[in-house]
């Protein structure tokens, strides 16, 4: 969190990749997915709903960083729609060069299902600055990182780190030596 995965992606993506962001899946999820949001209401209450009548992912956000059960159950509604969310789309195009963004690939025993990982690593004081820009209190901060495996001990799993503690120009040119290291499906 706060390490940059989507901007990760988002240079993968200008080199050709196809990718796959976990985390955009969840935001539509909770926003126009009429289960995922009737499940919900039905757990929390229509105060978990914004103004548009999606779901307030803030609202949710302190409910499960709180409380282990409610991850827990928020977790087993979405993971399954997300995860099979992304295998459709490797599925539909298996000659792709894909990239999944899964921000808990280690903690979910899931990497074993891909060709090679990566960890995008940034140091504390980063990841707090980041955070704290997008509005995240310490407090919030402390909630969701507790629900994470240590960076370090992701770092360590990983096939290849990326530090995006640097320049945009410096992380640019670490992305495009490991894209021409990836793994890629044969033609």
């Amino acid at each position: 969190m706060g390490c940059g995965k989507s901007t990760v992606a988002g240079l993968l993506r200008d080199l050709g990749f196809a990718v796959v962001e976990s985390d955009a899946i969840v935001r539509e999820l909770w926003a126009k997915d009429v289960k995922v949001r009737e499940a919900a209401v039905a757990r929390w209450g229509r105060e978990v709903l914004d103004e548009s009548g999606g779901v307030n992912r803030r609202k949710v956000a302190w409910i499960v960083f709180t409380n282990a059960a409610e991850l827990e159950w928020a977790e087993g509604l979405l993971h399954p729609r997300v995860g099979a969310r992304w295998r459709a789309a490797l599925a539909a195009e298996p000659g792709r060069d894909w990239v999944v963004e899964i921000p808990l690939l280690f903690e979910k025993n899931l990497a074993s299902g891909f060709d090679s990982t990566l960890c995008i690593w940034a140091s504390p004081e980063t990841q707090a600055r980041r955070l704290a820009a997008r509005g995240l209190s310490p407090t919030e901060m402390a909630a969701r990182q507790a629900r994470q495996w240590p960076l370090a001990q992701k770092a360590e799993r990983a096939d290849l780190v990326v530090s995006n503690d640097g320049s945009p120009a410096f992380l640019r040119r670490q992305v495009q030596w490991m894209a021409e290291r990836l793994p890629r499906p044969p033609l």
